[in-house]
């Protein structure tokens, strides 16, 4: 079951600071330069979500920044419990301009491993992000952001109660640099909290986004309790989630590309050749500066039969791979459920990537000859990169796809889904505090 709580949020003061100034995407979406441009306001949670120093312990300094804040009153803790229903209002060109709105809210949880059936993860994680955050989060005792779930509403129920607070000035609104605007209302009304446990209670949540902090956020309970066990409704008990219906129709997955480069003896017709043993290959006609076209094109493919298309440096066409109907992946030796076995990632991974251009999947995961970008214009771009030698496009995920395979216990490849946009961190923090209760 899953069993949420609210939780007394840190936010940050509106009177002290300018909200859009603060905020900013999660840490692992920040490169230098715009955690430099964040950093520019002193006050900017990359200061203690995303710690850098000259000398001396970052996490340490994080730790310490996060209680002086709290203690000048730039950040407040509230007084009462409480549950934050969370809109973000943006606009995607790879939606066509189009204005969109997801809603959830953020929430505490208790932490179960995954495995154990309430909280399912779809991808794997690696050792190097869970070691980094958990040594921020024990430092600092507390979430400064959000892992991303989801959960079925088909009927509307969780969605419904919701309503009647949203007419309200919100308690903090924002915009993050990408132009989504982020807006918060804190909800502490306990009859209202009460009966959205009771509906939350039955449901599974599927990890959208943040399987390493939701790992991580076991392994800081474990530290810190010490092999003591906590109080029953101890917050070391709970984690820090936002969540969202997977019928919203504001839930937006978006495609992750793949760029192909610094192969020894890479050939494209070596490649499309091959190809052909599990695909039927087709050009798409001026496709090379068309989008929309290559869109159509992977789109109007077979029905029922798995489609993606690639680019070339020089080559004014797009070529479109659909998989052959006299194909049975499990046939030809890939491994995993039918609901895997399904999706154009893994296909394009375990077929060609694999079997025709030597990429292994440790190589993948290092991202050796293998790099990923989600905007279709910087894939395009990417053709005239001196080191590119193929771009992948991939059609954008189902939501339903994620659920199949996490139900079925399995994990999708590596950059399988880009839920847009992210979560913004710093909007609603949670402290870990073994001593208090949620609940």
């Amino acid at each position: 079951m899953a069993d949420i709580a609210p939780f007394r949020g840190i936010v940050y003061d509106p009177k002290r600071v300018e909200i859009s100034k603060v905020i900013a995407p999660p840490y692992d979406v920040i490169d230098p330069p715009m955690r430099a441009k964040l950093a520019a306001d002193p006050h900017n949670v990359v200061e203690i979500d995303l710690p850098e120093v000259k000398e001396g312990d970052k996490y340490a300094h994080a730790a310490a920044t996060f209680d002086r804040w709290l203690a000048e009153g730039i950040l407040r803790q509230d007084a009462s419990k409480s549950i934050y229903r969370y809109h973000q209002r943006f606009t995607s060109a790879e939606l066509g301009g189009r204005a969109v709105v997801r809603k959830g809210f953020v929430c505490a949880i208790r932490l179960t491993p995954f495995g154990e059936g309430t909280v399912r993860p779809h991808e794997r994680t690696l050792k190097g992000p869970k070691e980094d955050r958990f040594k921020l989060i024990t430092a600092a005792r507390a979430h400064f952001s959000q892992v991303f779930g989801l959960f079925s509403d088909a009927s509307g129920e969780v969605e419904r109660l919701f309503r009647k607070y949203e007419s309200a000035a919100p308690t903090l609104q924002g915009t993050t640099s990408d132009g989504t605007e982020h807006v918060v209302w804190a909800i502490r009304d306990a009859e209202m909290i009460g009966r959205l446990r009771r509906l939350m209670s039955p449901k599974h949540i599927y990890i959208a986004d943040g399987h390493h902090r939701y790992e991580t956020m076991l392994a800081v309970r474990d530290a810190i309790a010490g092999g003591k066990e906590p109080s029953m409704y101890s917050s070391l008990n709970y984690g820090s989630i936002f969540l969202a219906s997977m019928d919203d129709p504001g839930l937006i997955v978006l495609p992750t590309h793949r760029i192909v480069h610094g192969l020894t003896g890479f050939s494209k017709d070596t490649l499309l050749e091959r190809a052909r043993e599990w695909f039927i290959v087709d050009k798409i006609a001026g496709g090379a500066s068309d989008m929309d076209k290559v869109r159509a094109s992977v789109a109007d493919a077979v029905a029922h039969r798995t489609a993606f298309a690639a680019l070339f440096p020089k080559d004014p066409d797009a070529w479109r791979f659909t998989l052959s109907p006299s194909v049975n992946p499990a046939a030809v030796g890939l491994s995993g459920h039918p609901a895997v076995l399904r999706l154009d990632v893994t296909l394009l991974h375990g077929l060609l990537l694999e079997r025709v251009l030597g990429i292994t999947p440790a190589a993948q995961e290092a991202q050796t000859n293998l790099r990923y970008v989600k905007d279709s214009t910087a894939a395009l771009a990417a053709t005239s990169a001196p080191d590119t030698q193929a771009v992948f496009l991939m059609g954008a995920p189902k939501v339903a796809d994620v659920k199949h395979v996490a139900d079925a216990g399995e994990i999708m490849p590596q950059k399988s889904t880009y839920f847009y946009p992210k979560i913004a961190s710093g909007l609603v923090m949670a402290k870990v505090d073994p001593d208090e209760d949620l609940v």
